[in-house]
Formats: C-alpha cells, sequence, structure tokens
C-alpha cells in the first residue's frame, strides 16, 4: 500500500508530463475533480494537482521534443547521487543527471536496464505526495518489462525492494515492497510485458493506479472528457476492479477500486 510515511524506496511522487496543460487540467479536474496549482516563475511552469488542498501530483508542459506525454513515477531516495550512480552500476542509465529542485528536493531520471524510466526525489521542504491510496489518490504502481527477474534483481539492488511472488488464477504476480518491511508493505507490482496485450506496445514501463469510487464511471467519464478506454473495465479476483485508460494526449493510466470480493 503507498503511504505518506515516506519510506525509502517507496513511490513518493508522480507527475505527468503533456503538450497541453490547460487540457490536461481540464481532462483531470473532470475525471478525478483534481484543481490545479500553478507554482512560481521558478519552476518553469510546472504546478501541482491537489484534492482538498493535498498534493495528488505535479504536471508540466513538454514539446514534442522533449518527450512524449506520460506519467512518470518517483521513488524516495535519501541520496539521489548514490542512487543514480548505483542504478548506472547496475546496468541502468541515467537519462537526467541528479540536480537541486530550490529547497524543495533533488531529483533525477534514471531507466531500467530493460529501458522503463523512473524517477527519484530525496524530499528537501516537499516530502512527497499528500493525498495517496483513498480516492482520487496514487493506490499502486505497475512494472511491465520483459524480464521480471532481472526487474527484481535491478530494484533490490538500487533502491533495496523486497519482492513476494503472490499467487492469482491463470498465474503468478510479483509484488515490490521497501526494505525492512514484509508483504503487507506491498506498493506495486511486476508483470510480464508479452503477458498484457494492452501495455506491451509502449516497451517496458511504469503505470500509476488511481484509486476511484466507481470504475466503470470513470471509464465512461474519459471517453466523455475526450480520452480513451485502453481496456475496459474487469475484475481481478482478490484485488477489486481495474481499467487502463488515457487522456487526451495519450498519457496512459490505470484507475481500481480496491475490493478483495470483487467477483
Amino acid at each position: 500500500m503507498i503511504t505518506t510515511d515516506y519510506a525509502d524506496g517507496a513511490p513518493n511522487w508522480m507527475d505527468l508530463g503533456t503538450p497541453d496543460l490547460d487540457g490536461a487540467v481540464s481532462f483531470y479536474g473532470g475525471l478525478f475533480g483534481w484543481s490545479f496549482r500553478p507554482g512560481p516563475p521558478e519552476t518553469g511552469g510546472y504546478g501541482l494537482f491537489q484534492l482538498g488542498g493535498r498534493t495528488t501530483a505535479g504536471a508540466m508542459t513538454v514539446t514534442p521534443e522533449q518527450g512524449q506525454p506520460a506519467w512518470s513515477v518517483y521513488f524516495q531516495s535519501a541520496d539521489a547521487d548514490a542512487t543514480a550512480a548505483a542504478a548506472q552500476k547496475a546496468g541502468g542509465a541515467v537519462l537526467f543527471q541528479p540536480m537541486d529542485v530550490m529547497d524543495l528536493g533533488r531529483m533525477a531520471i534514471l531507466a531500467d536496464p530493460a529501458g522503463a524510466a523512473f524517477g527519484i526525489w530525496q524530499p528537501g521542504t516537499n516530502k512527497g505526495l499528500e493525498h495517496v491510496t483513498e480516492d482520487g489518490g496514487l493506490n499502486w504502481v505497475e512494472l511491465y518489462t520483459p524480464d521480471v527477474a532481472a526487474a527484481k534483481t535491478f530494484y533490490g539492488t538500487v533502491l533495496g525492494w523486497g519482492a513476494f511472488d503472490v499467487e492469482f488464477p491463470g498465474g503468478t504476480y510479483t509484488t515490490v515492497n521497501p526494505a525492512g518491511t514484509d508483504e503487507n508493505g506491498m506498493f506495486g507490482g511486476m508483470v510480464p510485458l508479452k503477458a498484457d496485450p494492452v501495455e506491451a506496445p509502449d516497451g517496458s514501463h511504469w503505470t500509476p493506479y488511481i484509486h476511484v469510487p466507481d470504475v466503470d464511471a470513470v471509464a465512461d467519464r474519459t471517453q466523455e472528457l475526450g480520452g480513451t478506454v485502453r481496456q475496459a473495465p474487469f475484475s481481478l479476483p482478490g484485488v477489486g476492479r481495474i481499467a487502463k485508460l488515457a487522456d487526451p494526449y495519450g498519457a496512459g493510466f490505470a484507475v481500481i477500486k480496491g475490493d478483495p470480493n470483487q467477483q
């Protein structure tokens, strides 16, 4: 479960890169009820999505030259420079070198050996997301990778994660958790890329899941607001109901209503 305990290795931030920030603000406001608070001029146009005054995500404008529209997931690091060096040593890459973000914290963008990009955030005055797990907040993160075993080794080395295999109808799901915790600390999972035809075309990547009160209604609303339903709502026994969506500019994400008794 994702929490605001701000444990090293756990997800503590996510942000959106979009070609149309105003359009994205309208879409996510209509979908999740998020408001948007623009940052000061020195943030270069970066701002915060919020719900009830608590931060749910960050967002910024990106040009085609800077990258495709996408959601990025960040994991907490006590030392961004050391984590970046460890990622490179373990066969990953440093896409953006560690840098200070005023007094808010220190960040870097890395990639694992299969090419999945992710961020690291070393907290300063900004500890991380303030609204998680509940409706409208980050609830789960998932890695789609061609080699789950290799991913477990990489992230275990770089971020100290533990991993547990959970049996589900039809196969095994690998969950991950911060160092020093057991399976009750799991915050995400790893899926073989070839096992998910919806995610496979995008190559290895991370996807954030947002908790919602009604997955089917959110999927319908996504289409009304100009987005896309990448995978129609479905129930996963022991987990809940899930749908995979994309905003009008192509940034993919998923929504979930957790309910272990969901049939």
